[in-house]
């Protein structure tokens, strides 16, 4: 239930928006071209997507973009109001305020493949801070301006690019100016063999990790640990054959962060050592 709702216009649309809320509620985003910056002042919220539920308590923000249906967020268990601040980014107000050149938050990153489009930012003093100063202006909306605005819009953009989720934030604020979906078997192949986990690779697809397992069951007809594993070692056999490089980057290359864990792993699907691997193929 909605207690009170104010809102700040940039440009016929809206910017910032400061609504108290009493448990429960529930709020299931609309499908549209934005991004959406929630800051939790009090209480607490849960963040839905799929069968995934993330707790976002006071102080801790939500970052998300709403091309994607399925995004809610809901309280059902909080005896106190939950109030929260809401940033809504929208492409066509961006590109008129960096008419010259989108800053590198915006830009699609680099060799990423990735369908992330949540976020949780954790506790940040400067973002808290930005926020009071954000609440100064809904005391006093006679001294709101369009050139205050953007450098309010300005400011966050700037500090969200230097918190530690600037990456993922980088990503989901992308999809609105290139939008480009992935199949899920294009964004298994393109980090088969790097470092990440299980958990990583679900937020990747934007699935929760029982829908990844789920999905990847379906399409691999094999568990995604099995076939991971898999492969990894598939290829850290042909390179104990095509190359000289030590075992150990060998290891690193194919995805493996643990040397003994390589080893072991390797031992049990060729019944050798990996350095016995090569030099029995040698000899």
């Amino acid at each position: 239930m909605v207690i009170d709702h104010k809102k700040i216009d940039l440009f016929g649309k809206s910017f910032i928006q400061k609504v108290v809320l009493k448990p429960p509620f529930e709020y299931t985003f609309p499908v549209s071209e934005q991004a959406c910056f929630l800051y939790m002042l009090a209480g607490e919220m849960q963040y839905q997507f799929d069968d995934d539920h993330i707790n976002i308590p006071a102080n801790y923000s939500l970052f998300l973009n709403c091309i994607n249906s399925g995004k809610q967020i809901h309280n059902s268990n909080s005896n106190s109001n939950g109030e929260i601040v809401i940033l809504t980014f929208h492409p066509d107000i961006l590109k008129k305020v960096y008419a010259r050149e989108l800053p590198p938050l915006l830009q699609r990153p680099r060799n990423t493949i990735s369908n992330l489009s949540g976020e949780k930012i954790n506790n940040d003093f400067l973002i808290q801070k930005y926020i009071e100063g954000l609440l100064f202006y809904f005391e006093n909306p006679s001294l709101v301006n369009d050139d205050i605005l953007i450098l309010k819009l300005k400011e966050i953009i700037l500090l969200l690019s230097q918190t530690r989720n600037a990456e993922a934030i980088q990503v989901i604020l992308s999809q609105l100016f290139s939008p480009a979906t992935y199949t899920f078997k294009q964004i298994i192949e393109a980090h088969l063999f790097s470092q990440v986990s299980i958990e990583e690779l679900a937020r990747k697809t934007n699935l929760s990790v029982s829908s990844f397992k789920r999905e990847f069951t379906r399409l691999y007809n094999d568990s995604p640990a099995n076939y991971i594993k898999t492969k990894r070692l598939e290829k850290a056999a042909g390179l104990l054959l095509a190359s000289d490089n030590r075992v150990t980057d060998i290891a690193f290359d194919c995805g493996f962060n643990d040397l003994a864990n390589f080893t072991r792993s390797f031992h049990d699907k060729y019944n050798v050592t990996p350095t016995n691997y090569r030099l029995k193929a040698r000899q």
